[in-house]
């Protein structure tokens, strides 16, 4: 019967909805003379009044079509559809008691005063009540079980919802709605409504959430807490850590109202909110100094930090935005993401994607004297560290000519800022790809201490002025970037395991790339020249300590020694090639603060520029010829604090010498 009534056409249903109201206006009526004048006088009392029943639905239905009452889907009734209803039956009543006033006279009988308002009240009852009776038959939810009254017959996954505000509550009706996943109960620390009901399901403490779970019998929690901070969301992850449940939670209230996402979207627990670190708000002047109004250029502007540079630049007031990567994929990606949000919000800026390579000394110049560059955002860079290790010479190539032609483009066709995205890993680096890109920075020092730069070229001899202010970044890992360990551990953890971590002992810095993009920007600002900025990265984080809470709060265990039966295990897989346990963020203890509280500005040694030209032609012969070990020599010499973990593992370099 359901199936037949849901299929039905849209003209069907409200002649169906329209015949059962005129239905329930004539037994409203009648209950109101049974209610004023009791049964056997009700009859006598149709007989002479029989007119109403002719008058009042003529007057409720069409009020009911002027006030959309036929227009609300049923199954999905919600509280503005009941008032509707109610302003419905109550303007009706209104005007059929002006009715009933003007139709009174000496000579007929009298019809009760309060019979009005009588069939008012039962006619409110009747028709709200029937249509929430069909809305909850059309959802299916039928409840039996005399014991208890609110126990659903469908077998689905019980899940707790933690916070009972409106998140909590629409996330709720989402699931009754979506029939997939059944709410059992409510987790709230808030004492007014501990212990109490809300949308038929009990309210616990977190104190109780052992009694809860067997009660309840959930396997799942949903944190309803899009507006909570990152600190208070690491204090309820971590309480919920020693439960076997799963635990998830919905999208921010940004992205629900900006229509991202929508409730039913639930996601796995941002793992920067195990950080527990919220970020600063941007200081918008420092924000807006080198983009707004400006033309800007990002290299590797398809990648994970220079996606995101993009997107912040987008919304700052550029008026041109050119988009530079080597990879077509990437660059489409992007590009597509940009062109649908700049239509979409109305915004005034002029997407420019250009496909090149920054190891591409001509393509860049084109690129650079084609528009009128005010700043540039170099995130253009191999930065794996394993795969770098076996392809040294591409490495060179990359993170150090490619800096070095991109920041003499820019010289030569005067852009005014120029910004580096560097790396933890170029501090006393054990790896090519950290040596590679302290090289870079060293780079850029030397040439922001040139007034007139003699170009780096084989065949170009040309001194030219310097006009460009260089400012190098460095920061740790971002969470979700590309090689980024989060999205190895959850596929394992989907996949039943192993997790595999290289080192009980590695630690390493995170931060959203999205914190880290916002904070590039704005140190970017702040640059005097040949600055080294350092990026706040908070405490270091045990990536074993991370594997762990990541299995816990997806309802598994772990398996170890003191828990045999654990459903994960760990495996340790040794220190890839260039690897090391500790990462950091300073050469020395030359640091000072900045006007921002989470930049610092360091002071490093670095060559003159003269000098670096010759270990950089040096460098650039080794690796077109391939030679490893001489590599290796001159960054051993160049690279402060550079100690290579590991024999040389390039492939190439590997293959040439076993012939």
């Amino acid at each position: 019967m359901r199936d037949f009534l849901l299929n039905l056409s849209r003209r069907h249903k409200r002649a169906l909805q329209v015949v059962a109201d005129v239905l329930l206006i004539w037994l409203c009526l009648w209950l109101a003379f049974v209610v004023r004048v009791g049964f056997d006088k009700a009859w006598v009392a149709v007989h002479e009044h029989v007119w109403l029943f002719f008058a009042a639905p003529l007057i409720t239905v069409p009020v009911c079509i002027r006030l959309g009452m036929y227009r609300a889907v049923m199954r999905y009734l919600g509280r503005e559809a009941l008032v509707e209803i109610a302003k419905a039956l109550t303007v009706s009543a209104l005007v059929l008691a002006l009715l009933v006033y003007w139709m009174q006279t000496p000579d007929k009988p009298q019809i009760p005063r309060s019979f009005v308002m009588l069939y008012w009240t039962i006619s409110l009852i009747a028709v709200g009540g029937l249509r929430l009776a069909m809305r909850q038959y059309f959802l299916g939810d039928w409840y039996e079980n005399s014991n208890r009254f609110f126990r659903p017959r469908r077998n689905l996954p019980r899940v707790v919802v933690y916070g009972a505000g409106s998140a909590g509550n629409q996330l709720v009706r989402a699931l009754r709605m979506g029939k997939v996943m059944e709410p059992v109960a409510f987790l709230d620390d808030d004492d007014s409504i501990a212990t109490r009901t809300i949308a038929g399901l009990k309210v616990y403490k977190p104190k109780h959430i052992e009694e809860m779970l067997r009660i309840t019998g959930a396997t799942q929690v949903l944190l309803a807490m899009p507006s909570a901070s990152r600190a208070r969301r690491r204090e309820v992850l971590a309480m919920l850590e020693p439960y076997p449940v799963h635990v998830r939670s919905i999208p921010g209230f940004m992205d629900l109202a900006q229509g991202l996402v929508k409730v039913q979207d639930l996601q796995e627990v941002d793992i920067a909110d195990l950080l527990g670190r919220d970020a600063v708000v941007p200081n918008q002047a420092l924000f807006e100094r080198c983009i707004k109004e400006q033309v800007v250029l990002v290299t590797g502007a398809g990648g994970s930090i220079g996606s995101e540079l993009c997107r912040q630049i987008l919304a700052s007031g550029a008026t041109t935005l050119i988009l530079y990567e080597h990879s077509e994929f990437n660059l489409y990606a992007i590009s597509q993401e940009l062109e649908q949000r700049v239509s979409h919000e109305g915004l005034q800026v002029q997407l420019i994607p250009v496909l090149g390579s920054v190891r591409n000394k001509k393509r860049l110049l084109e690129v650079f004297r084609s528009w009128p560059v005010n700043t540039v955002y170099h995130a253009a860079a191999y930065k794996h560290v394993p795969i770098v290790e076996h392809n040294t010479a591409e490495g060179i190539r990359n993170n150090v000519m490619g800096t070095l032609y991109t920041a003499q483009a820019a010289i030569e066709t005067g852009v005014q800022h120029f910004v580096l995205i560097s790396t933890d890993k170029a501090v006393r680096p054990t790896n090519v790809m950290g040596s590679t890109k302290r090289l870079a920075e060293m780079v850029l020092q030397a040439l922001s201490r040139e007034p007139q730069v003699q170009l780096f070229s084989d065949t170009d001899e040309r001194v030219v002025a310097n006009n460009t202010r260089f400012t190098m970044v460095r920061f740790g890992n971002v969470l979700g970037s590309s090689g980024s360990v989060i999205p190895l551990f959850r596929k394992q953890i989907r996949d039943g395991g192993p997790v595999t971590v290289t080192h009980p002992e590695m630690t390493r810095y995170f931060m959203t790339i999205p914190e880290a993009s916002q904070l590039v920007i704005q140190a970017g600002s702040m640059g005097q020249g040949g600055d080294v900025f350092v990026l706040d990265m908070g405490e270091p984080v045990r990536i074993l300590e991370m594997a762990q809470k990541m299995i816990r709060l997806s309802g598994l265990t772990v398996r170890s020694e003191e828990e045999p039966a654990g459903e994960i295990s760990i495996e340790f897989t040794g220190l890839r090639p260039g690897e090391k346990l500790y990462e950091e963020l300073l050469i020395g203890d030359n640091v000072s603060g900045t006007e921002h509280p989470m930049i610092m500005r360091a002071s490093e040694e670095y060559l003159p520029w003269h000098e670096l030209c010759a270990v950089l032609r040096r460098l650039l012969v080794l690796a077109e010829r391939g030679e490893c070990e001489d590599i290796r020599q001159v960054l051993l010499e160049t690279v402060n604090g550079y100690q290579p973990q590991s024999d040389i593992v390039d492939w190439v370099y590997l293959q040439a010498e076993a012939r």
